[in-house]
């Protein structure tokens, strides 16, 4: 069955079609990176999050309604308890054309494999800095090696198209700009620099710490000879090419650049609930749906087609701002 056998059920008030969902199954992460979560974390009950049947259950019904790429986000998906077995159910769903992940890459040397078997399609690994202290300094925690040999096994495992994302913050790894640019061509890997969002409260001040992908293109301009490109990702990046490499260079701008007008995405936190917006507070709680209509999907997808009524126009992201635009942290929402 392709894509066309499920028609789009999912326009909202302004005449978008959502056919890309992110869906976090844990809020749960071995790294505790300082733009995306506190260093203390107080983690959800079990009880609380999804299970992984009622994530596939959430993709299944997603799909039927036109949606057609879904990525799975966190936390960090990877150690959640039995992910791979959610890879291995959803696949391969008639209609979905691409199941993509977002990773910190620390078990990836693990699972990488086994997830291509699973029809994994494509994976973006966080990486902010190539300086093992620096790393360890902004993850926290993190193990730079051992990304390092989870990108070799991604590659080796056969997945294209790998991406890493990039926050940078003035400051504290700006200055690695051009290397992490070089090191993407060198292993032939895109590479996507991303604003960082006022998401959550962080131990730095947003606003001085900011790094706008204008000034990070310009400055890639002086170095590289890069094209403008059409290419999507069905994500908000733009991408410029690389002259003479097989490397893309992203842009995902909620600042500089506000992407809203293109919307194509929702998000579902591991507790379930749907937010039309990262960078608002309209939501619909599926969870309840889930578990008490066990056998009964039709009360969950009139929810889904209903809410795009809320859907917002967009964000309202504003560094001026003292308190954050969202209380809530990227690791809750999903990344």
């Amino acid at each position: 069955m392709s894509a066309a056998s499920h028609p789009s059920q999912l326009i909202d008030q302004f005449g978008r079609r959502v056919d890309y969902i992110r869906l976090s199954i844990t809020d749960r992460c071995d790294f505790r990176c300082v733009y995306c979560m506190g260093e203390d974390m107080t983690f959800l009950p079990r009880a609380e999050v999804l299970s992984l049947e009622e994530c596939a259950r959430l993709v299944r019904t997603f799909v039927s309604l036109g949606v057609s790429r879904v990525r799975i986000t966190g936390g960090e998906p990877l150690v959640r308890k039995n992910a791979l077995s959610l890879f291995e159910d959803i696949g391969r769903l008639p209609g979905l054309r691409e199941l993509t992940m977002t990773t910190n890459g620390s078990q990836l040397e693990r699972y990488a494999r086994a997830l291509k078997q699973a029809g994994l399609s494509r994976i973006n690994i966080s990486v902010d800095s190539l300086d093992p202290e620096r790393f360890h300094n902004i993850t926290r925690v993190g193990d730079l090696d051992k990304v390092m040999r989870g990108i070799q096994a991604a590659k080796e495992a056969g997945f294209t198209r790998i991406r890493l994302n990039t926050v940078l913050m003035h400051g504290i790894n700006e200055d690695e700009t051009i290397p992490l640019v070089e090191f993407a061509i060198q292993q032939r890997l895109d590479i996507a620099f991303i604003e960082e969002m006022p998401l959550g409260a962080v131990d730095h001040d947003r606003a001085s710490t900011y790094v706008s992908n204008q000034a990070t293109l310009k400055l890639l301009q002086s170095h590289f000879t890069l094209h403008n490109s059409t290419e999507s990702t069905s994500g908000p990046a733009h991408y410029w090419r690389i002259a003479d490499t097989g490397t893309r260079i992203g842009f995902i701008s909620p600042h500089s650049h506000n992407f809203c007008e293109a919307c194509n995405r929702v998000r579902i936190t591991c507790k379930g609930e749907l937010y039309l917006c990262l960078g608002q507070e309209n939501k619909v709680d599926l969870l309840p749906l889930l578990r008490e209509n066990p056998k009964d999907d039709e009360p969950l997808r009139a929810a889904i087609i209903d809410s795009m009524r809320i859907k917002p126009k967009g964000h309202d992201f504003d560094l001026r701002r003292r308190e954050p635009a969202v209380i809530r942290f990227m690791s809750h929402t999903g990344g």
